[in-house]
């Protein structure tokens, strides 16, 4: 079955338009003197709805955050975007749709909160928020991801199982998804954001090999 990572409903639509080219993650498990490996290089992009609050996002895409509802299908009517953004728990949907997958193209660890920010053009969220993820469990560098997504021909609308809600990032679909479609972004787009990208945490970060 293919395997999806979870993200925010807001994130997910970015990666999809090309407006967001990094994930960034605390690892799980690392361990010591040993690179951080992900478990899968390539995935579905699954979107959820927790713990998503309007002030995470940068003010110029927060009409995103109103599309982002489109990612999910509740029987009893979509939620008003004031519960959606307040960070109050929210009604998980009954299905959410799946419209991208993604390949990683690179991934570094930094520790520097000014690597952080002079990443922001490739990512919607707040520096603020951003830097918290960095500040989390403090003793772990970040971990960022160098996504190149690719949008599937018509977006797949997949049944939402007890088990997808887990705080596991990575959950299997049961049901078959090819991995084809358009990337976001062309190869030369794509090739020029990735080598500022690099060049910003060449010297605060340290790659990790997949």
């Amino acid at each position: 079955m293919p395997i999806a990572f979870k993200e925010w409903a807001v994130t997910v639509r970015a990666l999809a338009e090309g407006e967001q080219l990094i994930t960034l993650r605390k690892p799980v498990i690392r361990q010591p003197g040993k690179p951080v490996r992900l478990a899968h290089e390539r995935f579905f992009l699954y979107p959820t709805f927790d713990h998503e609050t309007g002030d995470l996002v940068r003010e110029s895409h927060q009409p995103e955050l109103r599309r982002a509802l489109e990612e999910g299908v509740w029987s009893d009517g979509e939620p008003m975007l004031g519960a959606f953004t307040s960070g109050a728990p929210l009604q998980p949907p009954d299905r959410v749709r799946i419209r991208a997958w993604a390949q990683v193209a690179g991934q570094f660890t930094i520790t520097d909160p000014r690597c952080v920010d002079a990443l922001s053009p490739f990512y919607v969220w707040t520096s603020d928020y951003a830097e918290k993820r960095l500040g989390w469990r403090r003793h772990q560098p970040l971990h960022v991801l160098l996504l190149r997504t690719h949008r599937i021909p018509r977006p797949v609308t997949v049944r939402v199982r007890d088990e997808y809600n887990a705080s596991h990032p990575w959950v299997e679909l049961q049901r078959d998804l090819p991995f084809e479609g358009t990337p976001v972004l062309s190869d030369a787009e794509f090739e020029r954001a990735s080598e500022e990208i690099r060049g910003i945490t060449r010297e605060a970060s340290q790659p990790v090999l997949a």
